[in-house]
């Protein structure tokens, strides 16, 4: 990702239009395979020996250099950076700026601060001596005056050593860097409107969930045969958190751009004074993603969250739901699982609803009624603190949790779907309060991209999970809590509630 100093554009009637490279231009295939050069072989030199190296090829200042040094960044991307030493260098240090206290005690004659014995005051005055220190940490520690210099500051940037670089070729480095400028111009979005029309749908659902895995603040009109429009919040739109959503927005631009036809218009506030200026970018424009078309990204950590499900629960199989299931001209709706009850077949479609996701609660309860599945469930956080009073207005089925969904209560839900003609119950009585729902009144529809799409479920490596729709909290997968069920029993036989 290029940092604001590294950006070219030019402003044009109130446009931002980035200075894209030409990928066939020779002049800049030869900047650029001169640079990938100085990075193959730069394998153990540090990453100021290696901004030397690029300053001494290319030197000079100018919007040629601007060019050089985004060049470099992209390629830095690439690298990986370490650092390298015997000793931890804060260590190492403390040590030598001690004895060098020392010598320098002796030289003014004095003994030094803090009683460190053995100078005596009457030793004669003399320079200090920085090769006699070094000497004498290095005897301390048993390596040599020149590793000591090495190692000293080796946890400073500029003296991180390459350890590994991923290497690329010329054009394709001109390709990331034409993306890294669009990527640069969305950091400072307000809004960003998305329309992709004459696609797939394996492609609409690959884009979809990216927008969810990304966790973007998005709504979405349209459907499969017309097309979709989606409205994305920029990160100037936010309050908190505005370099983090940032990142995730320019992170989302790859996978736009294997779309064939496609147009994106964005809102910025530009530059110091954050003056309102604009963006377009289209398939026209000709940007190539660096991103393998590789269709929908599915977390592997997901097994692990089926599994729990699985030992509780031996009738109903939990599965990752890709599909795109149309809600009208209002948008659409990727859930997260779809669960499956093996003996007959009965099939559930779920959605997790995290406490950040107010607006996408309000979207699905007030969508799923008039355009959803005849079966579907919500899984919704305690953390979304909806008030008691308009609890008892929310259509279920819906499974309330503090830190993770109770596995046994969610079975107890997906069992009620299997009574003679019911659909999806509506709710009963919940532990401790009663919460009733008139008919027809709205539920949570979390589309993807749409401003609830956000909250699917990751569960994580390191026994951590969180839904998708927020940066800076998690929901642990580890010890239950207690969840409660909002569910109303079926109607008489035969009668759907």
């Amino acid at each position: 990702m290029l940092t604001g100093d590294l950006v070219r554009v030019r402003v044009t009637h109130e446009r931002v239009v980035p200075l894209y490279l030409n990928r066939d231009s020779r002049r800049w295939l030869e900047v650029a395979e001169s640079l990938l050069l100085i990075f193959r072989a730069g394998v153990g030199m540090t990453r100021g020996e290696i901004a030397d190296e690029i300053d001494q090829m290319f030197g000079g200042g100018g919007q040629a250099t601007l060019v050089h040094r985004g060049m470099a960044k992209v390629l830095e991307d690439r690298a990986e950076f370490e650092v390298v030493a015997e000793l931890p260098p804060e260590q190492l240090r403390e040590k030598v700026f001690t004895a060098a206290a020392r010598h320098r005690a002796a030289c003014r004659g004095t003994r030094p601060a803090m009683g460190i014995p053995g100078i005596p005051s009457s030793i004669a005055r003399r320079s200090f001596q920085r090769d006699a220190v070094l000497a004498e940490v290095a005897r301390e520690l048993n390596l040599s005056p020149e590793a000591i210099l090495a190692c000293l500051f080796a946890d400073l940037r500029d003296e991180n050593r390459l350890l590994r670089f991923t290497d690329t070729t010329a054009q394709r480095l001109i390709d990331r860097y034409n993306v890294a400028l669009a990527q640069a111009v969305l950091l400072r979005s307000v809004r960003v409107d998305v329309e992709v029309r004459d696609e797939r749908p394996a492609r609409y659902r690959q884009l979809f969930r990216r927008l969810k895995f990304h966790r973007l603040v998005s709504s979405m009109e349209g459907t499969m045969q017309e097309g979709y429009v989606l409205r994305i919040d920029g990160p100037l739109s936010l309050f908190t958190a505005t370099t983090k959503y940032g990142l995730q927005i320019a992170l989302f631009l790859p996978a736009l751009l294997h779309c064939r036809n496609f147009r994106l218009d964005a809102e910025l506030r530009w530059g110091p004074r954050r003056q309102p200026r604009s963006f377009h970018l289209d398939s026209a424009t000709g940007l190539i993603s660096h991103e393998p078309d590789s269709g929908q990204y599915v977390p592997a950590e997901v097994t692990a969250f089926l599994e729990r499900f699985g030992q509780v629960a031996a009738d109903w199989e939990l599965r990752g739901f890709t599909d795109v299931l149309e809600l009208g001209r209002e948008g659409v709706w990727v859930p997260d699982f779809r669960a499956v009850h093996k003996p007959t077949g009965c099939e559930v479609f779920i959605e997790v609803v995290g406490f950040w996701k107010r607006r996408s609660l309000e979207r699905l309860l007030t969508l799923l009624p008039r355009y959803g599945p005849s079966r579907y469930l919500l899984i919704v956080s305690e953390k979304l603190k909806v008030d008691e009073a308009k609890r008892e207005g929310l259509a279920g089925p819906i499974l309330w949790f503090k830190e993770i969904p109770s596995a046994p209560e969610l079975l107890v839900l997906l069992n009620q779907f299997l009574a003679p003609g019911a659909a999806s119950p509506q709710p009963p009585l919940a532990r401790d309060k009663s919460l009733r729902e008139p008919r027809g009144a709205a539920r949570h529809s979390l589309e993807p991209g749409g401003a609830g799409d956000d909250s699917a479920a990751a569960i994580h490596g390191d026994g951590s999970r969180s839904i998708d729709g927020e940066l800076p909290e998690r929901e642990t997968l580890g010890s239950s809590q207690p969840s409660r069920l909002n569910q109303r029993p079926p109607g008489p036989k035969g009668e759907t509630p």
